[in-house]
């Protein structure tokens, strides 16, 4: 029995904003959009999944945030805030077109 090749998974192309976790598609963009990548499904479920643990995290730290005396730096939910935004960024930048690579390494968010 021959094995069939697994052909590689398509790739499109997606517009993202990252504040209001929108992943569109071209002909659903109206209007503006942070970020352009190219995408496969696999890929966009995943970046969907980073922006659920990020949604996660926003509002865990909200909760914090009504607890005085409490900074920012010492904060496991901002931590966590902040380790799921980078995420997202890193996901970008390996997804993203030239210009969408430029624009992440320009708001040095990707750190080391």
């Amino acid at each position: 029995m021959a094995m069939q090749a697994e052909t590689p998974a398509e790739k499109k192309t997606y517009y993202v904003t990252v504040g209001s976790a929108e992943i569109l598609e071209p002909e659903d963009v109206i209007g503006n959009f942070e970020l352009e990548i190219v995408a496969t499904e696999d890929e966009i479920d995943q970046l969907e999944e980073l922006f659920d643990d990020r949604l996660v995290s926003e509002e865990a730290s909200a909760v914090r945030a009504h607890i005085p005396f409490r900074e920012y730096h010492h904060d496991e939910p901002n931590d966590e805030y902040d380790r799921s935004l980078s995420q997202i960024y890193k996901l970008l930048h390996q997804l993203g077109t030239p210009e969408t690579k430029k624009h992440i390494e320009q708001m040095n968010v990707l750190g080391q």
